[in-house]
């Protein structure tokens, strides 16, 4: 008895301890819950730009990778790709190209999304980035998951191309040009695929008002009206970012499109240079990468090209140089001068303030985007690519009407340029009747266009019927890739050329279409990503085409291009909805012409020559002894060809280096990739060259004292045996000030 009251004494006491420590338990949670609220609260306001760690995901996160790599060529006497200029060939650098890799793994299938500071990606190219990545990862990545995109800007280098028309312009395949572009994007991939991670992406978009300029009006006013009222704006001003992060709400990359045109640089510049876009990734890389050289640190920040076709960065627009007047409105031409005086201009004083401003508008909004962002991607990943003989493409309007696509052709006004950058002679925007004295020319050079290619094209009047010409290789590509990359609900369109406002508009109209008929494709944004995989020239409506002006006369597969492309993009936007990618037919594959067929008109350089009293490396012109901040410190070397440097990715011809007195060494603060620098290569006569690098101190400079170093190689040749050296020049010390005036 006595030890039954025993127990239940004790059962009472742990009854009692127990309901106390429930009490406590319950306080102390809520105590807990309050206090982590609020340090929630707080670190919301703190921290707005990045998403909160994910502790719990209800789903499998994406594996993320990014990845950044050089991939610029030699820098000098090459052709530069996008003005079409021969003559415009390289002379230094104004800024590093680069290629940026995007990867995203669902756990099951994965697609990559590159972006590279180059013209546009030609189908040589591509080929070519597929042995590579083939070789290293079997068939991990493929045609079908992998899209290639050029931002365009008109600065890069040329010779990465095997169809004749293109080899003509850039004076044939260049295996330096093409290798160091080949090498930077696989590169690009191989520090991606390296990098991955678990994370999370989201997606946002807004508009940019006063960032381009539609440089074919006319063009876009044979909108079908009812159409154009849907449209606030003649060019689209939508830009659309990714954001990507880590689990824990870390930035790892950002990823961008914008419609404007690579062309602030201008068709006089002749230093190798990114351009706008590549300025946008250069300022938000610069920011995140705090401490890191330009190319360096993780964050990779990409800005893409999308329908840029009719889009300038020439806000300003054009008008004629020698009196001042407007230009003529329907071919942009002046009434004395012709069209090379009717020239559009950016918003800066010169073209590198103007490519400064257009870039870092892009940067603003993007970083604000980005900071704001919430709308999370969810999700599948798909990738669906199908090569078309676009020579051969019917296109049903009715039950009793179609349209054809045509061999390729250049019309007149091809030769016409843009008010971007003009092209030779008498030829004008807008020509739909040709001109006999120019036929009679084509005709005893290549031969006139047959009577069926006249019909097809029509109103177009060819110029070059380049789907005839065939010597000594084809003079355009006939097979052409499209492709759709899906990362949840976003659908990237990568389209083989460059596509005017409004046929982007109505390629992302049709593909959303197909799409949306599925749940998990409700409200899909969809993006079109620009001179992506092969370049086919431009892409206009059919109505723009009957105008002919520069768009037009260059749209090479004849006025129903674009319906042909709507109705293989919904195909593949459909098989993708439905999951039907596995039946989708590969198509007609691509020709890889013989290394030994393609040609190549660049001749080596000669033997590099140091003046007299001299050897390379040696200063010419020195620096002053003081700069203030803001001004340009300015210094000339002996110099050798840049291009007997052979492979200079990862390497940098120019740097620029702080003094610390307390370590007694010097820092390095600028390279030639940085925006403040510019490396000029002044070529001699020959065999004598010079190397002018300029830094232009920034404001934000700190005081102290600097030099400027210049790296390179010089060629000898005796007794039959050729010799490569390199050498080193340095000006002497300097120092930057904030004032002139001493106390």
């Amino acid at each position: 008895m006595a030890r039954k009251t025993v127990c239940c004494r004790l059962n009472g006491l742990e009854i009692s301890l127990i309901v106390l420590f429930l009490l406590m338990t319950a306080v102390s949670v809520g105590l807990i819950t309050v206090l982590a609220l609020k340090l929630d609260s707080e670190k919301q306001e703190v921290t707005p730009e990045e998403p909160a760690p994910t502790v719990n995901p209800q789903e499998n996160p994406y594996l993320i990778g990014v990845g950044r790599a050089d991939c610029t060529g030699p820098v000098a006497d090459l052709p530069m790709m996008g003005y079409a200029n021969t003559e415009q060939t390289a002379r230094g650098i104004h800024t590093r190209l680069f290629s940026r890799a995007f990867i995203v793994d669902d756990g099951s299938k994965r697609v990559v999304f590159v972006t590279a500071d180059i013209g546009m990606v030609s189908q040589r190219l591509r080929l070519e980035v597929f042995q590579e990545l083939k070789a290293k990862y079997g068939d991990l990545y493929r045609q079908d998951n992998v899209v290639m995109s050029g931002t365009h800007t008109h600065s890069g280098l040329g010779g990465y191309f095997q169809y004749t028309l293109f080899m003509i312009t850039s004076k044939g395949y260049i295996k330096p040009s093409i290798q160091a572009i080949v090498r930077g994007i696989v590169r690009s991939i191989d520090i991606a695929h390296r990098n991955l991670r678990p994370g999370r992406i989201f997606i946002n978009k807004g508009q940019l008002v006063d960032n381009n300029l539609n440089r074919s009006p006319h063009s876009y006013l044979n909108n079908p009206e009812e159409e154009r009222n849907r449209y606030e704006f003649n060019t689209d001003k939508q830009i659309v970012i990714m954001k990507f992060t880590d689990l824990d709400g870390d930035g790892m990359g950002l990823l961008s499109w914008f419609a404007v045109h690579p062309v602030s640089m201008n068709n006089t510049n002749r230093m190798v240079s990114s351009d706008n876009l590549g300025y946008a990734s250069y300022a938000f890389e610069q920011e995140k990468n705090i401490g890191y050289l330009p190319g360096e640190g993780p964050f990779v920040a990409g800005f893409s090209s999308s329908n840029l076709g009719d889009s300038s960065p020439n806000i300003r627009g054009p008008v004629c140089v020698n009196t001042g007047e407007k230009c003529d409105y329907l071919n942009s031409s002046c009434p004395i001068g012709g069209k090379k005086e009717c020239i559009a201009f950016g918003p800066g004083e010169d073209m590198f303030e103007s490519t400064r401003i257009i870039g870092e508008n892009m940067y603003k909004k993007a970083k604000e985007l980005y900071t704001s962002a919430k709308q999370e991607l969810h999700g599948s990943v798909h990738g669906a690519h199908q090569w078309v003989n676009m020579t051969d493409e019917t296109v049903p309007f009715n039950s009793t009407h179609s349209g054809r696509t045509c061999k390729p052709a250049l019309g007149h006004s091809f030769a016409a340029g843009t008010t971007d950058g003009g092209g030779e002679f008498n030829f004008i925007q807008g020509d739909t009747d040709g001109d006999p004295f120019w036929d009679g020319i084509r005709d005893a050079l290549v031969g006139s266009p047959s009577n069926e290619s006249k019909a097809c094209h029509w109103p177009k009047p060819i110029l070059f019927s380049t789907g005839e010409l065939d010597s000594p290789l084809p003079w355009h590509p006939a097979i052409v890739d499209v492709q759709i990359i899906t990362i949840g609900s976003l659908a990237i369109v990568a389209v083989p050329g460059e596509f005017t406002t409004m046929s982007g508009r109505r390629i992302r109209e049709a593909v959303k279409k197909e799409l949306e008929v599925q749940e998990s494709f409700t409200n899909a944004e969809v993006v079109v990503a620009g001179l992506c995989n092969i370049y086919t020239h431009y892409i206009t409506t059919y109505e723009e085409y009957q105008i002919q002006r520069y768009e037009g006369a260059s749209t090479i597969f004849g006025p129903h291009t674009l319906s042909a492309y709507i109705q293989r993009y919904r195909g593949l936007a459909k098989a993708i909805a439905h999951g039907t990618i596995g039946e989708l037919p590969k198509g007609p594959e691509p020709p890889f012409f013989d290394e030994d067929k393609l040609f190549n008109q660049v001749k080596d350089p000669v033997d590099d020559v140091a003046p007299a009293n001299t050897t390379f490396g040696d200063v010419l012109q020195q620096v002053n002894p003081v700069y203030k901040v803001g001004e340009i410190a300015s210094v000339t070397f002996v110099a050798g060809n840049p291009r007997h440097s052979g492979d200079i990715r990862d390497k940098t011809l120019v740097t620029v280096e702080r003094f610390h007195n307390n370590t007694n060494t010097w820092e390095i603060v600028h390279t030639d990739a940085s925006w403040e620098t510019r490396f000029h290569w002044i070529k001699g006569i020959a065999g004598r060259s010079r190397s002018e690098v300029e830094w232009h101190i920034p404001l934000k400079a700190q005081t102290g004292t600097y030099r400027i170093q210049h790296f390179g190689h010089y060629k000898q040749s005796s007794d039959n045996n050729t010799i490569i050296m390199p050498y080193v020049g340095a000006s002497d010390a300097f120092e930057v000030t904030r004032s002139f005036y001493y106390f």
